[in-house]
């Protein structure tokens, strides 16, 4: 692997502290070595650039805790509107009393200070990769640090991204060596990997579909508790309107309404924090006692099963926690921990501490805790805050599912979707169509469907805690193979979270029949779609694999491979990342004529967030200079935009000549083993490409159709093309002619192949896929014929085209049907 030198512009802005006062210190020494005057001037420039420096990035993540707030904790910071009626139902309405609603305090006291505040803000946030969070990032660190990926489609040149390095390497602890063995030996282990990976964001899409139901139905029993001539139907009503609304704006994007959300929040967590407040000096302020954890030891006392069993309430305090750690990629984690720990846990506690002295002293008032212990003076505008504030939060986990569906089809394990993004200057907000529909229909019939706040909590609760008990069981994981950490450490931190997590789980799960069966369902559904899917393309990769034309092969057949190359470039796109695939041979043998320029083109996803554009093409060449093959190889982070600029062939014409120049000139290229011949491959910097002179490039604007395509010998084809771009102006793409420098130093073969390349640019570029249908063989199991046959296939035949998802224009498609028996 060659890697060609990229410049990247530095600036103060990137500096840590130290690197700023090291260059001072550098610069001190250089200009003036005797004096002690010198040295003092130098340490006060030290000092003034390190505090310049420590005010600007606390500015900065003050800036950004701030926007947290509409985004990350809008759906923690509404969890008071429900948590004490989820507490207090079933058996546990025997237990009313004074001594039941402290232990309910601390327990929810406890639960907000051990998970959030130890456990995420502590230790989980600190495990980001390359700034973003969630389950997949985890996943991701752990398939860069061992090998638990099931795609074989990773190359060692994905491990000289820069963004693929986690932090200085040190040894491997002996004691994790053979877990790590065994997770990459056997097969089964790195499936059930996947699965748990998958149940994690499933669950994560079912928070999508439950969390605006119980939202904004908990907001909307306001105004039925104070309007008492308006009926349930009337309110339901109401709530669907208000979903329907949300769903419905959700294509004009986050950032249009993004500097609303966080104010939103903010009035609303202060809001509780002085309501909070108010009550517990008001009503009982012996409430202050229970942060005492001997209270919980009271309350499991005299409730017994009941109480353990009222945990699946207890735990909606801390629903949407996960936020924090899955919405990292947008803040940094500095932020995200100062606006929970200065504003987010103290409104929280205060909140939940006062409603607890209200119901102390108004035992009948826990159906509608929360709004009966507004004051009567402020009842209407905390009703209005409550429910701008539940919508908030609803957009927040709406937002996460569309991240997650792009992750998920990112790495294969999602069928092709429609991805808009809905903003030019705020990278990563998306707005996925398809999804947003079918999470519509699925919320507005869960609010029908059960209308009880209750019902769909004991859902919410269980699809919560799962993730936190997957994301502690990754974490562990990741503590190990990427930190690199003593293994008794890592079992600490798994056995001890998990054991506060477990007891919840557990409580969960016994209201599996009391609403909780929901997020089950959604998950089993979302949970096969992803499998299936994944399980397909797997195997659709591995034909290809075993399938691949041999080297030798082409190599006998000559530079013209035994047809006729006509004028022009043909871009085969192929999943394989090495070798030719099955396809080249099946369009040869039914169409005895190619391109005079081949150029085999993968796109493919890598395990980093983001890869740089400068690191984004890989070129090579396949078989020896005459016969004018190449490879390209295009990487995308899962978390990357993959947007149509109408560039592409410009820059990858660029890129093929940027190789070829430095093909003759480094001595690594230089040999003539054909057997190497596939597989060495370059790095093309787009920042060498602006300042190489491989080729001259002159951009010609404002064409008319008569002559906007002049590349073309085809009359036929002008027409067609012209006519193609008039009725389609928004793909149109940017008309380049490029032209061969006149070096006198240029090497005359080098001359030669670029002046080929240029002429194939100018008759014009093909595109060709493969049409594939992917059968299960006769031999295959009922199981297996189930899988392919009816489940893959027909998320084949509903999903986006891949020549659609890729962005190719269609009047220059070429589809080669293909059968896959796997």
């Amino acid at each position: 692997m060659y890697k060609v030198d990229i410049d990247r512009e530095e600036g103060s802005e990137d500096l840590t502290p130290s690197q700023a006062a090291d260059g001072v210190q550098e610069s001190s020494n250089v200009s003036g070595q005797g004096g002690r005057a010198d040295q003092v001037q130098a340490s006060k420039m030290r000092k003034s650039s390190a505090t310049k420096f420590s005010w600007v990035t606390l500015s900065r993540n003050l800036i950004l805790a701030y926007q947290s707030f509409g985004v990350v904790y809008g759906d923690l910071s509404t969890s008071p509107l429900y948590v004490y009626k989820s507490v207090f139902v079933g058996k546990l309405q025997n237990h009313q009393n004074e001594t039941a609603i402290f232990g309910a305090f601390s327990l929810i006291f406890w639960t907000l200070t051990l998970i959030p505040l130890l456990k995420y803000m502590l230790i989980v946030l600190s495990a980001d990769d390359n700034g973003e969070g969630g389950t997949f990032a985890l996943y991701s660190l752990l398939c860069r640090h061992a090998k638990f990926s099931l795609l074989p489609n990773q190359q060692a040149a994905d491990e000289e991204l820069s963004a693929y390095k986690y932090g200085p390497s040190s040894a491997q602890y002996a004691a994790s060596l053979p877990l790590k063995r065994f997770l990459e030996k056997h097969k089964k282990s790195r499936t059930v990997l996947l699965l748990v990976v998958l149940l994690g964001a499933c669950m994560v899409i079912g928070d999508g579909v439950i969390t605006p139901a119980i939202s904004v139905l908990s907001s909307m029993s306001g105004i039925h508790a104070a309007a008492r001539q308006l009926n349930q139907s009337e309110v339901l009503l109401l709530v669907c309107v208000i979903l329907v609304g949300l769903f419905a704006l959700q294509h004009c994007g986050t950032h249009k309404v993004a500097f609303l959300f966080a104010p939103v929040v903010v009035l609303w967590l202060l809001s509780i924090f002085a309501i909070g407040l108010y009550n517990t000096i008001y009503w009982n302020p012996r409430i202050v006692m229970a942060l005492s954890p001997h209270y919980i030891i009271n309350f499991f006392r005299e409730t017994g099963k009941d109480g353990w069993i009222s945990l699946g309430g207890v735990l909606l305090a801390i629903a949407g926690t996960e936020a924090m750690f899955a919405d990292l990629g947008h803040f940094t984690a500095l932020s995200v921990r100062i606006a929970f720990a200065c504003v987010v846990y103290p409104c929280l506690v205060i909140q939940y501490m006062g409603q607890a002295a209200f119901l102390s002293k108004n035992i009948a008032s826990v159906p509608n805790s929360f709004y009966d212990s507004v004051p009567d003076r402020v009842y209407w505008p905390v009703f209005v805050i409550a429910t701008l504030a539940a919508i908030v939060a609803s957009q927040a986990i709406i937002s996460a599912t569309f991240s997650i569906v792009k992750q998920c089809q990112a790495l294969g394990c999602f069928p092709r979707v429609k991805i808009v993004h809905t903003s030019r200057h705020i990278y990563g907000q998306i707005y996925i169509p398809e999804i947003n529909w079918i999470l519509m229909i699925l919320t507005l019939a869960i609010a029908v469907g059960f209308q009880d706040t209750t019902t769909i909590g004991n859902a919410y609760g269980l699809a919560c805690m799962t993730v936190m008990f997957i994301t502690t069981f990754l974490m562990s994981l990741v503590i190990v193979f990427v930190w690199q950490r003593n293994i008794l450490f890592a079992a600490v931190f798994l056995f001890f979270f998990w054991l506060i997590e477990g007891v919840y789980l557990s409580a969960a799960f016994i209201k599996v029949p009391q609403g909780g069966w929901i997020s089950l369902v959604l998950s089993f559904v979302f949970m096969i779609v992803m499998f299936v899917w994944h399980y397909g393309t797997r195997k659709k990769y591995n034909f290809d694999l075993h399938n691949k034309v041999p080297l030798k092969w082409l190599i006998g057949l000559g530079p013209s491979l035994g047809i006729v190359r006509v004028p022009g470039i043909g871009l085969i796109y192929s999943e394989l990342a090495t070798g030719v695939p099955s396809i080249f041979s099946h369009f040869v043998t039914n169409l005895p004529a190619f391109h005079s320029v081949l150029v085999f083109v993968c796109v493919k996803s890598v395990p980093v967030p983001y890869v740089s554009p400068e690191e984004r093409f890989l070129i090579g060449r396949i078989c020896p200079r005459p016969y004018r093959m190449y490879r390209c190889i295009i990487r995308y982070g899962y978390k990357d935009v993959q947007r149509d600029d109408g560039n592409f062939e410009n820059l990858l014409i660029q890129s093929i000549a940027e190789f070829i120049q430095m093909e003759a000139v480094e001595p690594q290229f230089s040999s003539s083993d054909n057997a190497s011949f596939d597989g060495r491959m370059a790095v093309i910097s787009t920042r060498s490409i602006e300042s190489t002179s491989s080729l001259i490039a002159s951009e010609q604007e404002d064409l008319g159709a008569s002559d906007s395509i002049q590349s073309s010998k085809s009359l036929t084809l002008q027409s067609l093309r012209s006519a193609y771009d008039d009725e389609n102006p928004q793909i149109r793409r940017r008309r380049v002619r490029f032209r061969v420098p006149e070096s006198p130093g240029m090497d005359p073969s080098v001359r030669e192949e670029l002046t080929e390349l240029v002429q194939a640019k100018e008759a014009g570029v093909a595109y060709i896929m493969g049409h594939s249908y992917v059968k299960a063989r006769r031999s295959s199991s009922f199981l297996k014929k189930l899988v392919i046959d009816i489940g893959y296939s027909f998320l084949r035949k509903n999903c986006r085209g891949p020549s659609v998802a890729l962005n190719i224009p269609h009047i220059s498609l070429i589809e080669v049907g293909m059968i896959y028996h796997v």
